[in-house]
């Protein structure tokens, strides 16, 4: 444990814009949703109309019941994907500070002094735990301030602490188990996902008590209960689990070799195949893996979410506030056109996800001394940036149809309207395209001018995703919310398509990519992270 408050300073100042950015906003996110609750329904009469007007079974598999009709109630029950957030960057956190350490080599240089083996580990926890009180003491004051009930808000903060330290604790195995922070990174993601599908399946079914909900990590939390006859004793029970799986995470970090994982990496052929003589062939190696599970994770949610829009539409029906709020928000489209272009919505903004990190494999490449050997030969800059930026670019676009080819067959076979539906879903998929593009552009931008800064492309789409999710409750100005491209999308199927925002946000993003390939072109290959 030598050095490990000289680490956890280090970790700090390296992550001193980026750690502040989201601990704050995040924790601070469930109090001003609170706050908009109470400005739009200061009665408590119209609050519980609302809340039952939204239990329905599509918006309770997105975000989960709600638990009680009151201020604090809603509260947690719409800020829910903000916890989904909280878990993903509190892991990538500890997996950029112990595995990616140890793959760039500057844990090995530091091993060579005073610096104890667990010290790494140890440093990088405690900076998790310290985002995980940041993030759970605001979700509490917050919450608390805009009127909510006390008992309440903290059980809210403790829920948000939890999942903080859970998912810490989860990464810290990861990194142990994988020898690569891209593998870890890619479990996680896939952890969290399977959690969310687990609660989704397991509430879409209206039985709270599911054993599909009780498993998963996310579902497990939730049913603490916040402001509905709080249970305490299963944050009892996850930090216990977190305490164990840390202790497991020590362990296995006592029993590895150094910049070696428990997962021996698979042995290579003995020649290489003729494709990984260009950069092209040699992106498509690095990247076909990660394509691969998006494209089935988009047939599968695809899938579940247009078998599942009849039913969540026939539920609409039954609910005429519902009905009549979204006959607002319409643009006289049916409702399960408007059910449809939700969940477009919602798969659009994973595909701006896949984006990102596809381009953000270009600058791992760099940061690990990768493509320093290739730029030094006759390989070029742009060939080799633009072979990363394929995958960036064509990726999500080919998911997003592969999403609305499924969503369009499974809405079909369940109302009866058989391939015709594929059509009109695959409209909604394809306008998400620019939005997406766009997204990707800012992170190519950040890649080419500030290449230490281009993690933040994860900041800028979880911006985008609160905007949409949060947006509207929060009451925000319309310029606010015109900063996110995917405000500007056409709602399909039913509505109006005009081409001009789409052309622009197109050329936006081409002029994004422009510049930030210029600067990449210019600048210095740089070494670090």
């Amino acid at each position: 444990m030598t050095g490990t408050w000289q680490l956890f300073r280090l970790a700090l100042r390296r992550d001193r814009v980026v750690l502040p950015l989201w601990t704050i906003l995040l924790g601070l996110f469930p109090g001003l949703v609170a706050s908009s609750f109470a400005s739009l329904y200061p009665d408590p009469a119209e609050l519980a109309s609302f809340a039952a007007s939204m239990s329905n079974p599509s918006l309770t598999a997105v975000y989960g019941p709600i638990w009680s009709p009151d201020l604090g109630g809603l509260t947690a029950w719409r800020s829910s994907i903000v916890l989904l957030i909280v878990c993903l960057a509190t892991a990538f956190t500890v997996i950029r500070h112990t595995r990616a350490e140890e793959e760039q080599g500057r844990r090995e240089l530091l091993g060579s002094t005073v610096v104890g083996r667990t010290a790494g580990l140890a440093s990088a926890l405690l900076v998790a735990l310290l985002a995980a009180v940041v993030v759970g003491g605001l979700t509490a004051l917050g919450t608390a301030a805009a009127g909510a009930d006390g008992t309440g808000s903290f059980a809210l903060g403790l829920q948000y602490f939890l999942a903080c330290l859970l998912f810490a604790a989860i990464a810290a195995v990861l990194a142990q188990v994988a020898q690569g922070a891209r593998t870890a990174r890619w479990i996680v993601g896939a952890v969290l996902t399977g959690s969310f599908l687990l609660r989704m399946v397991g509430d879409a079914g209206g039985d709270l008590n599911s054993p599909l909900s009780w498993i998963s990590p996310i579902g497990f939390l939730q049913r603490i209960r916040p402001f509905a006859d709080e249970r305490w004793w299963p944050a009892a029970v996850a930090l216990v689990v977190a305490a164990a799986l840390a202790a497991v995470a020590y362990r296995l970090n006592a029993r590895r070799d150094l910049d070696a994982g428990l997962i021996a990496p698979r042995p290579g052929p003995a020649r290489a195949p003729r494709s990984l003589l260009s950069p092209l062939g040699l992106a498509w190696r690095l990247q076909r893996t990660t394509l691969f599970g998006w494209l089935v994770g988009y047939a599968v949610l695809g899938l579940f979410l247009g078998s599942a829009t009849d039913a969540a539409s026939d539920a609409v029906r039954e609910s005429p506030d519902l009905a009549d709020a979204i006959g607002r928000v319409g643009t006289g489209a049916s409702i399960a056109d408007m059910v449809i272009a939700t969940g477009m919505a919602i798969i659009g903004i994973g595909a701006a996800g896949q984006g990102v990190q596809a381009a953000l494999r270009a600058r791992g490449e760099e940061s690990a001394l990768r493509a320093e050997p290739l730029l030094a030969a006759s390989v070029g800059r742009l060939r080799w940036a633009g072979s990363h930026l394929l995958f960036a670019f064509a990726g999500p676009a080919l998911g997003l149809l592969v999403a609305g080819v499924f969503l369009g067959a499974g809405y079909g076979a369940s109302a009866d309207e058989g391939a015709g539906a594929i059509g009109r879903v695959l409209g909604a998929a394809a306008v998400q395209i620019p939005a997406v593009w766009l997204t990707v552009a800012i992170v190519v931008l950040l890649f080419g001018l500030l290449p230490r800064l281009t993690t933040l492309g994860w900041a800028v789409l979880a911006f985008f995703l609160l905007l949409g999710q949060l947006g509207a409750i929060l009451q925000l100005s319309q310029w606010a919310l015109d900063l996110s491209p995917f405000t500007h999308l056409p709602s399909l199927p039913g509505g109006e398509v005009t081409a001009t925002p789409l052309v622009w946000l197109v050329a936006l993003a081409a002029a994004l990519t422009a510049a930030g390939l210029t600067g990449f072109r210019r600048r210095d290959i740089a070494s670090g992270g």
